[in-house]
């Protein structure tokens, strides 16, 4: 069987593609470059031709993971709330589409060994913080919620989409992500409505 060669670029997303698959199977600090290899098709040198490390496929898979942010929401003149719960639907979406962030996102040996990437995942993290404050705030500023501190609500925002998608991934994937994570989001926007 003579194995089909792919543009560069081409086979660099496919690695990155079975490296999230293989995560979310195995959990990432199982996934080796032979079992990658395998699944993609092609060697394990292969492999370290377009990657020179694991390292380097870590934070491939991190790049893929922070672009998945819709440019159409960020710019939009919707109202801040409208725009805080499609860009926390999508991120459940997306979850669910790519079950591998969470222990992507969460694993302490993955960080441990590779400082870089926990650094882009911190980044990433304040960055999602610093763009959920600014749109409490703004929610704020317009008298759609009552006077609360903006930061403390980004937190918890993000602390229900991390703890929630856990719960998902430790539950089997047993509930509708989508569903739950925007019912949970309404019951706790319930209590910053302004009166």
């Amino acid at each position: 069987m003579t194995r089909q060669r792919k543009p560069a670029a081409e086979r660099k997303e496919q690695i990155v593609d079975e490296a999230m698959r293989l995560a979310a199977e195995l959990g990432p600090d199982r996934m080796t470059t032979q079992k990658l290899a395998d699944a993609v098709g092609i060697s394990q040198a292969a492999i370290f031709r377009h990657f020179p490390s694991k390292k380097e496929i870590w934070q491939a898979v991190a790049a893929r993971i922070g672009s998945t942010m819709p440019a159409k929401i960020m710019q939009s003149d919707a109202p801040a709330m409208e725009r805080l719960r499609a860009i926390v639907a999508r991120q459940f979406a997306f979850i669910v589409k790519t079950p591998a962030i969470p222990a992507i996102l969460y694993s302490r040996e993955l960080h441990a060994e590779n400082e870089a990437l926990r650094e882009k995942f911190a980044t990433m993290q304040a960055r999602r913080h610093a763009l959920f404050t600014s749109l409490f705030q703004s929610a704020i500023d317009v008298g759609d919620l009552k006077e609360i501190n903006a930061e403390d609500a980004a937190a918890l925002t993000l602390a229900l989409i991390q703890g929630l998608s856990m719960r998902w991934s430790l539950e089997q994937r047993r509930f509708d992500l989508v569903a739950e994570g925007t019912r949970l989001l309404e019951f706790q926007l319930s209590g910053y409505a302004a009166a």
